[in-house]
């Protein structure tokens, strides 16, 4: 039997309006984008480009809100054409927001406030509040005093939606400190669980017992410390809260620390720093990789660095995290030579595959298991997606000589040769279930590009969008793909930023039929 065919649009929405569905609460969802899907990548739908502009500070986009001056005014996407949400009031330098995170309410849980079933922007600026803003209107809900003893800086999810780690610039310490050889305190990390907000501590990281950290970070309650040498260590944030916890802090609540009395999370109190590891905790992992580039995933759970030698840069070692074991197949080595690296990530749709990028291809891999021995697992490939290139990388070049001699120079191609498509962007549409491939060529004078959509289960090209902006490979370049909108950002020389917003929109053909009404 042949494969069962997907109904169409029509078919669906029928079945959609007499409820013909199952139990299951996410066919409905799951229908809608499939109907979404069918018309984004149908031959007549168009992807318009309704809006551009320009700013001096960065633009940052996040699920259908554009943000400009720091994420002091938001612009929604989601309409034919973008339209300002929100202002908030001008504000000193001190004062503005140097990071965010945009919180969407979780399923299934029983917030206290109605308000609190909106997202929101959870946001740090520049002198140490902790905001939660209104994702609709900019008014604030929530604020935080972080501490007076150090500089908060950068914001991310430990569990997504859920804890959130606040993250201090590094302090090196004074010059004399270091040649009398002080030990200080290298970095901060504060842990929150958000809505309602509660303080699940600060911790530092301390010289002392760690040594000479260049960088760390939590992750799925792990804490991870990297350093120069290209180190990483994997410790248990939740032992090390239990072992080191000095004394357990309460939003709002009245505290005594050091001699002096105060209400945690306000000013000018604070919050203490409450986790001072004393001894060296429990270490879970380590590696060495080049960079620090250390990645975990896939089904089960596999590595993948890059040996810790700078001429093995652009090789890739996979291998299993509960013995060390390389995977058979496993160090993927792109046979490219380019200006650019290439890069390479564990899926994102959770399949447990390996996205492998390089300019001129991008490889999905998978993980399975060796036939006979469930305990090793091999390397293999789902499928390729070939940039649209002559085959040859020779060129040809003709010159003649004083004498009139032709003599014909060969000489080799790059692969991310700007005159040659070239792949700068690889991105995943969760919501579709789609893969974005930005291709970019070199056309005379300026670089033109085009968004690719690829099937995700099969790598098949579904769809292709030309961009209308000119592309300069010089540039920093942001694409993003959700839903029904297109949305580049782009970053110039001297701190110019430039935003395009593409919107889907269906051929009808009015065009051609006003040209020919004309002629």
């Amino acid at each position: 039997m042949g494969p069962t065919r997907k109904p169409n649009v029509c078919s669906r929405l029928s079945r959609r309006a007499l409820g013909c569905f199952s139990r299951d609460a996410g066919v409905v969802q799951r229908t809608n984008l499939g109907i979404l899907r069918a018309l984004v990548c149908q031959e007549s739908t168009k992807f318009k480009n309704v809006w551009t502009t320009h700013s001096r500070s960065p633009i940052a986009y996040e699920r259908g809100r554009i943000y400009f001056d720091n994420y002091r005014r938001c612009v929604s996407s989601v309409a034919s054409e973008p339209r300002k949400l929100y202002e908030m009031p001008k504000c000193s330098k001190s004062e503005k927001i140097e990071d965010a995170l945009l919180w969407e309410c979780p399923v299934g849980d029983i917030l206290p406030n109605s308000s609190d079933y909106k997202s929101s922007l959870i946001a740090l600026t520049a002198h140490n509040w902790l905001l939660r803003v209104s994702a609709t209107t900019g008014k604030i809900l929530e604020k935080i005093y972080l501490a007076p003893y150090c500089k908060f800086r950068y914001l991310s999810w430990d569990t997504p939606q859920e804890v959130i780690a606040v993250k201090s610039a590094q302090n090196r310490g004074s010059a004399v400190a270091r040649q009398a050889g002080i030990q200080h305190v290298l970095l901060y990390l504060a842990v929150f669980r958000v809505l309602p907000f509660s303080l699940v501590g600060i911790l530092e990281i301390n010289k002392k017992i760690f040594g000479n950290v260049t960088d760390a970070t939590l992750s799925h309650g792990i804490l991870i410390v990297m350093y120069s040498s290209g180190l990483v260590r994997l410790y248990s944030f939740q032992t090390i809260a239990e072992q080191f916890m000095q004394q357990k802090l309460d939003l709002g609540c009245a505290c005594r620390w050091g001699g002096t009395t105060g209400t945690v999370g306000e000013a000018p109190f604070g919050i203490p720093c409450n986790i001072k590891i004393t001894d060296m905790p429990p270490l879970l992992f380590e590696v060495s990789s080049l960079e620090n580039a250390f990645q975990i995933g896939g089904h089960p759970w596999h590595y993948i660095i890059t040996p810790n030698k700078k001429k093995q840069k652009g090789v890739f070692h996979i291998c299993a995290l509960k013995n060390n074991s390389l995977a058979k197949n496993g160090i993927q080595e792109m046979d490219c030579c380019s200006l650019e690296s290439d890069w390479i990530y564990f899926h994102p749709d959770a399949s447990g595959r390996i996205i492998h990028v390089g300019p001129n291809q991008v490889k999905v891999l998978k993980l399975t298991e060796i036939e006979n021995n469930s305990s090793q697992h091999q390397i293999s490939e789902d499928f390729v997606i070939l940039a649209n290139r002559e085959n040859n990388k020779n060129e040809n070049v003709l010159t003649v000589t004083a004498s009139g001699r032709v003599v014909k120079k060969s000489f080799n191609l790059l692969d991310d040769d700007p005159e040659q498509e070239t792949f700068k962007i690889v991105d995943y549409e969760d919501e579709l279930d789609l893969l974005s491939v930005v291709a970019v060529t070199q056309i005379d004078a300026e670089g033109k590009a085009h968004l690719d959509f690829h099937c995700n289960e099969y790598g098949t090209l579904l769809k292709s969008i030309p961009l209308v902006e000119s592309w300069d490979v010089t540039y920093s370049h942001e694409v993003y793909f959700d839903r029904d909108l297109v949305l580049h950002i782009e970053q110039k020389p001297n701190r110019v930023f430039s935003c395009y917003v593409y919107q889907m929109v269906c051929d009808t053909g009015e065009e051609e039929e006003t040209i020919n009404r004309s002629c």
